[in-house]
């Protein structure tokens, strides 16, 4: 059976942290489903792209995924997954079965509502940093970390090592290692 991914699509998403990722865990052959939190109608992102979700979030917020993703985005995104019951509800089970959960730039912001691996050791976008610590986070000005299930990084620039880190996490081996070199990554 393939593993799998949901990653949330809400309006403004950061277009970079949610193609790049969507495109390397397809890479990796992981069944991935775009998931729009308004709906499957199309998305605006944060530079005016407009993607097309493979599906509205409520119609497969049942289903159990190897790892769910949060992009970053603009500050219409990060309200709208912060005060989503849907995205809550779905990010906590996830949690709660030490499910994968993978979050970029402002999408770690998302965690603070829903209580999302509270005390674990997180990134994101540099102006969350103190919200995040308020919140009961322990912060790393790292690019990527990675802290049990939970796996966070920081922005647009740090997109690809983020989607390498979570198809290598969800399928247990080093993607990035295996397959590098056909996507021409040299770091």
């Amino acid at each position: 059976m393939l593993a799998s991914a949901l990653v949330i699509l809400a309006e403004g998403a950061e277009e970079m942290e949610t193609v790049i990722t969507v495109d390397v865990l397809r890479r990796a052959e992981i069944k991935v489903t775009l998931g729009g939190l308004n709906g499957a109608a199309p998305v605006k992102c944060s530079r005016d792209v407009v993607l097309l979700p493979d599906a509205a979030l409520a119609d497969v917020a049942e289903e159990k995924y190897d790892l769910i993703v949060v992009p970053g985005g603009n500050p219409t995104s990060v309200k709208q997954l912060a005060e989503s019951s849907l995205v809550g509800k779905m990010l906590k089970s996830q949690d709660e079965s030490s499910l994968l959960i993978g979050a970029i730039c402002a999408g770690p912001k998302s965690f603070i509502p829903h209580k999302i691996g509270l005390g674990k050791v997180v990134t994101s976008y540099p102006l969350f940093k103190k919200d995040m610590v308020a919140a009961g986070y322990k912060y790393s000005e790292e690019r990527l970390c990675i802290d049990g299930n939970i796996i966070t990084s920081r922005g647009p620039g740090t997109a690809l090592e983020f989607a390498l880190a979570c198809a290598s996490a969800t399928l247990g081996n080093d993607f990035k290692a295996e397959h590098g070199a056909a996507m021409l990554i040299n770091f």
